[in-house]
């Protein structure tokens, strides 16, 4: 909950965060970053946002998964996801071991299962399983920043599905589309053998 109030007031500023706090009818208007919420209230500033944003909550959503690489006070988990591999294939095939990986990094973080089926090498099929039906939003917008990440051009399509099983069209039309971003293995400043 905590990363849904940071990126409205990183995003859309403190002002819009109160005026959505205050349409989701919260007391205090803020959240605590170790402590685990209701499911329900998800849903509720989901909806809140989308009223006072006047956006489609879909967007919104995948908004936050962009966000979450692509923000400079996020470089922690676009480092994370581009150790997945050396191109948004070997990215794409890393997907399927995000939720064990994100398990290790928070243990009560239960993501829903993530399953890549590869049609052709330029097409594919994401299929998310469980709970968590907004996740599939959010990570179309992670997928989007991290084609953009590895500087390829891609083509995402939610196709929806059901309460359980959602699923996303990857189409890759260039691998090298354009320049990707800089990344090393070391945080910068670090050197080889640093804390060995």
């Amino acid at each position: 909950m905590k990363t849904f109030q940071v990126f409205v007031e990183d995003t859309y500023g403190t002002t819009t965060w109160d005026e959505i706090a205050a349409e989701a009818g919260l007391d205090p208007p803020n959240f605590e970053a170790m402590l685990t919420y209701e499911k329900t209230m998800l849903r509720t500033l989901i909806s809140s946002a989308e009223t006072v944003l006047d956006k489609p909550s879909t967007q919104f959503i995948e908004d936050i998964g962009t966000y979450l690489v692509s923000h400079p006070n996020r470089e922690g988990l676009r480092r994370l996801l581009r150790f997945g591999g050396v191109d948004f294939i070997e990215f794409l095939h890393s997907l399927d071991d995000l939720p064990g990986r994100a398990r290790l990094a928070v243990p009560n973080l239960d993501l829903p299962e993530i399953e890549l089926i590869d049609e052709d090498p330029a097409h594919f099929v994401l299929n998310i399983t469980g709970d968590m039906r907004s996740f599939s939003h959010v990570l179309v917008g992670v997928m989007r920043a991290m084609a953009d990440d590895y500087g390829a051009l891609v083509l995402l399509d939610h196709k929806g599905g059901t309460s359980r099983v959602q699923q996303i069209e990857i189409t890759l039309v260039e691998t090298a589309f354009a320049e990707g971003r800089e990344f090393e293995l070391s945080q910068p400043g670090e050197q080889a053998g640093e804390g060995v």
